[in-house]
This record gives structure tokens, sequence and C-alpha cells, in this order.
């Protein structure tokens, strides 16, 4: 089968968390930096990606990758990649770029010259000097750092955090792919008791029933490249039968989610309705004041609203003043808590054991991770 060099692409901070799903998936990684993980595959291991990977913003096709100190080098370079062999004669394509400490700085002119580029090379191959562009659509993507310049073409479509479920969301919502990494990162699994206090539109809550029920974060929605040739739809139609033979039909422990908002609490129901986990979460108004820990050796992990949405800092300091009474230093619960405020350890009373800088949309934000005992073998919640 046709070997392909693959980037999936991450918010900083959660590289690490994708590498090991690309792992788990079987695919060999090539090279990682920030915000961006290269591994090889084929088209199946392109499909099975894009339906799996929860933390990733998107799977990109890498074309070639060179250095361009100049606009001729990269017309060159660029209309000498095998753009015949993904892009249709009919094909729609369209050039976005970026670059970053590099001599081409100017991003409109290197997209343009990107697009002559690879309208040259097709003329050449296709024996046409005109494109209907009517046909499927190639997003390609030039993007220079340091003077090495990256060619792909965008798998995907919409981002991996559109699942497809939260068509309501809250004013300040969570991306998909952060709240499944925050899952990710913590000791919660499957068999242990969650417990979201200010769940909002139920994101988090929601990410984790479907990694408990171990179904497909994309199995719900379209990609992109659905709509290429390249990639035979039985490729397609196998690899979302894989994922429903794959989808838990076990029990698994109590999600709990609540929040001060009845309306924020109707919508993280009609999401989570929505997602076909509802019947895995147990949603309740209720002020984060007035819940109590929902049994022994459970997890807490949750997204509290941040000083500049509430405008008033003392409201702020009373959720983690409920937050402290709720999770007492001898809590044998664990605790993971993400906020953009800096002074959060000071104002909870306790220093996190461990803490990782991650972002939260443009929001620089701090993970607070608190670990409790683990549970005892015999004890399963």
């Amino acid at each position: 089968m046709t070997k392909l060099n693959l980037i999936a692409t991450a918010t900083f901070g959660l590289e690490a968390t994708v590498k090991r799903e690309i792992t788990r998936l079987g695919c060999d990684i090539t090279a990682s930096s920030d915000g961006r993980i290269d591994f090889t595959g084929n088209f199946a291991d392109l499909t099975r990606a894009n339906l799996w990977l929860r933390a990733s913003d998107r799977i990109l096709l890498k074309i070639g990758e060179f250095k361009a100190t100049t606009f001729d080098e990269l017309f060159e370079q660029t209309k000498a990649l095998p753009w015949e062999n993904f892009i249709t004669s009919d094909g729609h394509f369209t050039v976005t770029g970026k670059s970053i400490k590099s001599g081409l700085f100017s991003v409109p002119d290197c997209q343009a010259i990107v697009k002559k580029a690879v309208v040259e090379r097709l003329k050449t191959k296709y024996n046409l000097d005109w494109f209907p562009e009517t046909g499927p659509v190639y997003k390609i993507q030039i993007a220079l750092l340091k003077d090495v310049a990256t060619l792909t073409i965008d798998t995907t479509g919409a981002g991996l955090h559109k699942r497809g479920y939260r068509a309501i969301t809250s004013a300040a919502p969570i991306k998909e792919t952060l709240a499944a990494a925050m899952i990710e990162l913590s000791y919660w699994r499957k068999d242990r008791t969650l417990l979201d206090p200010m769940c909002g539109s139920g994101t988090i809550a929601i990410e984790a029933a479907l990694m408990a029920k171990n179904v497909a974060p994309g199995l719900n929605r379209d990609f992109v490249s659905e709509t290429w040739p390249q990639i035979d739809a039985k490729i397609w139609q196998e690899a979302r039968e894989e994922a429903r033979a794959k989808i838990n039909k076990d029990d698994i422990a109590p999600i709990f989610a609540n929040d001060i908002d009845r309306t924020l609490i109707s919508q993280a129901k009609a999401n989570a309705h929505a997602a076909g986990i509802s019947e895995f979460i147990h949603f309740e108004a209720a002020d984060v004041a007035s819940i109590s820990l929902p049994g022994e050796y459970g997890v807490m992990i949750t997204n509290p609203p941040y000083g500049q949405r509430l405008g008033e800092s003392d409201q702020l300091r009373n959720i983690y003043k409920a937050l402290k009474q709720l999770l007492p230093k001898d809590s044998t619960w664990s605790a993971y808590i993400i906020t953009s405020d800096e002074e959060f350890e000071k104002h909870f009373g306790r220093k996190a054991n461990a803490k990782r800088k991650l972002f939260n949309g443009a929001t620089k934000t701090d993970y607070y991770q608190y670990q409790g005992p683990r549970p005892p073998k015999s004890d399963k919640t």
C-alpha cells in the first residue's frame, strides 16, 4: 500500500498526548516538535487517525519539505513535487500559509507562488491550460519555519474538535480536544468515578464517557478526504465498521456533572444526547458549594470560570474556597483543575503535585494536578 508522510497538529503542550495516541494506532512516529507530530502510514492509517485521535487538531498529508530562502527556490521546489498524485484534474484547491522566523516573511506572496507552482505542475501532468476546480476540495498549506518550507494538504476539514455533538455551547467552552487531553493526563480510568462540578456545556464529562465506552471521537462526522478518489470509499467504510465493533459494551463507573446554571445543564444534557452517551452521565444543577464527593477514590476534572470571565475576583475566590471545602487534604480523591489564575494554588491552599502549561484557545493556563491515593485493588470505584 502507498506509504504516506502524515502530520498530526496539536495545541502547544498536548504533543506527548497525541504521540501516545498515534503509537496506540500502530503508526511509526518519525519526528516531533512544538504543535506537530510527524508519522508514517497508509490510507487506512490516515482514516483511522482522523477517526480516533482525541487530542489532535487535524491530520495533514505532507507532500514535501525543503529549504527555501528565495521566491525562485520556493516556486521551483514546489513545482517539482508530485501534486498530481493527490489533486485531481477537477480538484478545487486553495493555499493558506504561515511564516515564522523565515526570510520569506510575506505570507500572501508565498501563497500566490505556491498556487502558481502547483498549477504549472498540473498543467504539464494533465495537459490542460484551465482547471474547472469543481471537484474534491484540497486545502494546501505552506508553512515556513526558519527557512524550511513544509507543503501539506489537509485531510480533516473542520478541526478534529468538531465531534458533531456540541451544537449548543456555553459562553466560554473548552475545546473537545483539550478536554480529552486533560482526561488522558489524569489518573482517571473507566473504572473510577469522575466528577466535573462546574461542567458548563458538559464537554469534559461527555469526552470521558466517550473514552470509557471507547467510542471513536470522529465516528459521527465527515472528513474532507472522504471525497478524494485516491482513498477508496471501502477504506472509510471498513474503518467505521471497525470503530463500531470496538465500542465498549460493559458498564462503566459513574460520571457526575454539575453546574449552578440550570440552562447550562439543559444544554449539557442535549449535547450528551447528541453524542449518544447521555445514559452514562448524571447531570444535576447544583452550586459547587452545596455538593459532596460521590464516593471515594474518584477523580475530579474541571475547568472553573477564569477571572476575566467573571469580572470580579471575589467571586473567583469563592469558587476556590468551595473547591477547597469539597476536596480536603485527607480526601481519597484526585483533582485536576485548569485555570489562567497564576495565584490559584495560593487561594486553593494547596500546592499541586504537578502542573502543566496548556493553552485554552489563546489563553495561557496551568493544569494543576492533585494526585490522591490509588484505590485499593478490591475497590473498583
